[in-house]
């Protein structure tokens, strides 16, 4: 094990996952959480991590964390610096990527989500002999940080942590872990427990009567209903139950943000392809006014699209595919005839399709990320054949962590 006695440390800037990347005098780097660019430290490295760095002279855009839990916790790791820096920092890892890949790009705006807001979370929990303990883990750590309050999440899974507890208590197994994935609905909060002991007729009757106690909208064991009542999230227009631990934008105002970009982009557009379209975050919203096909990799969440559709009044059009389009992208002779596409992929980005819009002769594309590295490699593939990036927002539903999300449209010029 390579030690470095107690030292100073300049921090010259933040790496992609928020830590510091501090040097000292000698020329030696190492990391550093829970500091800012610009600051001087003091702490010892081992194995190129400051585990413990001691502020020294703080920068102008270090501000309280107001959070008991911060320190410990994982969940959060720019609580510590100031909005305006946090806005700033995740255009520039955006503006960052893209510069690195050659492509011509810079971040128009950033829309921020507002404290207490994220609506869907998947916590930890773990039985002790006293109950329970739930959280999120501690930084690089499998720990479990006991949540009481929290700045992030919304206040009614704050109000139902006590309840979550005993859930856990109930039902996990005292030699692992289990994981909550909690999203609040207007029909109340939807449940779904993965990692707990196998069910039983005494286990199902607790579980049962703790989601009466706690008005769940709905509570899954596994792939095992616990409770009934349709958990229905608005998008746009349409009524949408999603499957069980289903994806839905983490926000409410962050959703917004990227509905209000996509219905803007391709406000021109008759038929629009929606790729990795999910349970019709995008494509429901967009069928008040151009008829959709959304295409998916799993069967869950288009079968909650179509139900949503069916069950709405006033919408366009929209048909549904079942497509690994990671391994089997749609290719140029299936893209003509879109006057636009919508691709929201996940955090590995989408290269193999990208591949195949920039064969095609589709004009105009709106892509969400999630992952600026990925963005930017797919955005040089589009800008190798003749795309231009014509709008940049990033949106900021994961308050005060690393992640980012783009809201870009390029058009082929």
């Amino acid at each position: 094990m390579t030690r470095l006695q107690p030292e100073r440390w300049q921090i010259d800037r933040l790496g992609r996952r928020g830590d510091g990347v501090a040097r000292n005098a000698a020329g030696d780097q190492a990391l550093a959480a829970l500091v800012l660019p610009g600051e001087v430290i003091e702490g010892e490295a081992v194995d190129g991590r400051i585990p413990s760095p001691r502020i020294i002279t703080p920068s102008p855009d270090r501000v309280r964390a107001d959070c008991p839990h911060y320190r410990a916790c994982g969940g959060c790791s720019l609580m510590h610096a100031s909005d305006d820096f946090v806005k700033s920092w995740k255009a520039e890892q955006v503006d960052a990527a893209l510069r690195a890949q050659g492509v011509p790009g810079r971040v128009q705006g950033v829309s921020t989500s507002p404290a207490r807001s994220r609506r869907r979370a998947v916590l930890s929990g773990r039985r002790t002999k006293k109950g329970a303990l739930l959280g999120f883990h501690a930084r690089a750590s499998d720990v479990i940080v006991d949540v009481t309050d929290c700045r992030v999440l919304r206040p009614a899974i704050l109000s139902a942590l006590p309840l979550l507890r005993r859930i856990v208590t109930a039902g996990a197994s005292r030699q692992g872990e289990m994981d909550l994935t909690v999203i609040e609905t207007p029909a109340g909060l939807d449940v779904t427990a993965q990692g707990g002991k196998a069910m039983d007729p005494a286990l199902f009757s607790t579980l049962a009567g703790l989601a009466d106690q706690g008005d769940l909208a709905r509570l899954n064991w596994g792939d095992q209903p616990i409770t009934r009542r349709p958990p229905a999230v608005p998008m746009g227009r349409a009524q949408v139950v999603p499957p069980p631990a289903g994806f839905l934008q983490a926000t409410r105002e962050g959703e917004a943000a990227l509905v209000t970009v996509l219905r803007d982009i391709v406000s021109d557009a008759g038929r629009v392809l929606d790729l990795f379209a999910g349970c019709g975050t995008f494509s429901l919203p967009l069928a008040e006014r151009a008829e959709i096909h959304a295409v998916e990799g799993l069967a869950a969440p288009l079968k909650a699209l179509d139900s949503a559709w069916r069950g709405a009044q006033g919408l366009h059009r929209i048909t549904t595919e079942i497509r690994d389009l990671a391994r089997n992208p749609l290719l140029p002779a299936e893209l003509a005839g879109y006057d636009a596409i919508v691709i929201d992929p996940p955090r590995a980005g989408a290269e193999a399709q990208a591949h195949q819009i920039a064969a095609s002769d589709v004009r105009q594309v709106a892509w969400i990320s999630c992952e600026p590295i990925g963005f930017a490699r797919d955005a040089r593939i589009l800008a190798e054949k003749g795309f231009a990036i014509t709008r940049l927002y990033a949106v900021d539903q994961f308050r005060w962590t690393p992640h980012v999300e783009i809201a870009a449209e390029f058009r082929r010029s």
